[in-house]
């Protein structure tokens, strides 16, 4: 059965499409061990043509294990690695059509911009006007045409990635791989170099694997993420289905600050659950597609900081709304917004993030007794797992 298209995402997009054939990767039982230590256990993934497609995880979950059997510099224990559905496993990395762009950058410092861009071009024996012409094409979709005659000592460290990236897409690959390519980069300069590479993939319509320990910079890029943990896939899906929709306790740990609960299962009423938690407080959620719960069970909860309102204590929140009492224990003004931490009963503490153009009078101080509340939509109910 085929996936449908990720939001946004339209291949059509791409202004050069004379220039690149996007490849789909297909991912089928992807096992990778190093002695005893199992990097890669058993990945199933599927990347559409000219996707950006972002691989997400702590380190050591073995992203960048995956990404170097993509590329070919390393063979998995069991299963295949398509690319169109041919299996690429065995196939040495300078037959697969694929290029990788490192954090390290790896530009040769002796050579100018224009000769490290034109290298891979020379050994493929591109000569004369084509050279010229490509590499002339690609400095200028990373905009740095003005300054082919210079070495990369002379750039910043953005403009270096630039190089790097424009060297790798020089050569047309189908699949352009992307290891941490921004890891180096102070936080300003990463966020411009964000919108740098949204805008290069756009442009020349290839499909993109990026790997990044970066949340926010994943959630940014992506058409699609995967969330790897320990080696497995967590979840994949939409950037706001994975924040918003955690399917394990790790993700919703893992991917910005989410306030996680422990509960108990009151009740069920058709696709919402009721919940015992904070203290025997009511909780309420939405269970998601193909969940079933039973009276009685433990799971865990998450809501994000971001979606409670703070009360003062006498203040009712609206009808149907999840809502906890508890107590300040700390205020946290951050500019935009101020973050509250909140004392519930049963040992927990909750995280509110007020947006600082609405005010929050009377529930400022720490010590003040609050009523926390969200709509229940926002509430995530999972399996809960032994810690």
């Amino acid at each position: 059965m085929s996936e449908p298209l990720p939001r946004g995402f339209t291949p059509a997009e791409a202004n050069t499409p004379d220039l690149y054939a996007p490849v789909e990767v297909g991912l089928h039982g992807v096992t990778k061990s190093f002695s005893d230590q199992v990097a890669v256990a058993g990945v199933d993934l599927n990347v559409h043509e000219g996707e950006f497609f972002s691989v997400l995880g702590p380190s050591g979950c073995g992203k960048t294990t995956l990404l170097r059997m993509i590329a070919g510099f390393a063979d998995p224990d069991s299963g295949r690695i398509e690319l169109d559905g041919v299996d690429m496993v065995g196939v040495p990395p300078h037959r697969r059509d694929v290029n990788t762009v490192f954090q390290s950058y790896a530009l040769f410092p002796h050579m100018t911009v224009w000769d490290n861009v034109a290298y891979g071009l020379r050994r493929k024996r591109v000569r004369g006007a084509e050279l010229r012409k490509r590499v002339g094409e690609h400095l200028e979709l990373v905009q740095l045409s003005q300054f082919a005659k210079r070495r990369p000592t002379q750039l910043s460290g953005g403009q270096q990635q630039r190089v790097a990236i424009a060297r790798a897409l020089a050569a047309q690959p189908r699949l352009l791989l992307l290891d941490e390519p921004l890891g180096a980069l102070d936080a300003k300069l990463r966020k411009q170099m964000q919108i740098e590479l949204m805008r290069i993939q756009r442009e020349v319509g290839t499909t993109f694997l990026y790997v990044t320990h970066d949340q926010e910079e994943a959630l940014v890029l992506s058409h699609r993420i995967a969330v790897m943990n320990a080696g497995r896939v967590e979840q994949f899906g939409y950037p706001e289905e994975v924040y918003e929709r955690p399917a394990t306790r790790f993700v919703a740990g893992f991917i910005g600050t989410s306030n996680i609960l422990d509960a108990t299962v009151s009740g069920v009423d058709g696709s919402w659950v009721d919940l015992d938690g904070a203290g025997a407080q009511r909780l309420r959620a939405a269970l998601p597609e193909g969940r079933a719960v039973r009276h009685g069970e433990a799971v865990s909860v998450t809501v994000r900081p971001e979606k409670i309102h703070l009360y003062d204590e006498a203040t009712q929140p609206p009808t149907g709304w999840c809502s906890v009492h508890g107590t300040v224990a700390d205020v946290v003004y951050t500019g935009v917004s101020t973050q509250y931490v909140v004392d519930v009963p049963g040992g927990d503490t909750l995280v509110a993030f007020v947006q600082n153009a609405v005010r929050v009078d009377d529930a400022g101080a720490p010590g003040q007794a609050v009523r926390m509340a969200w709509d229940p939509a926002f509430t995530v109910v999972f399996e809960k797992e032994v810690l």
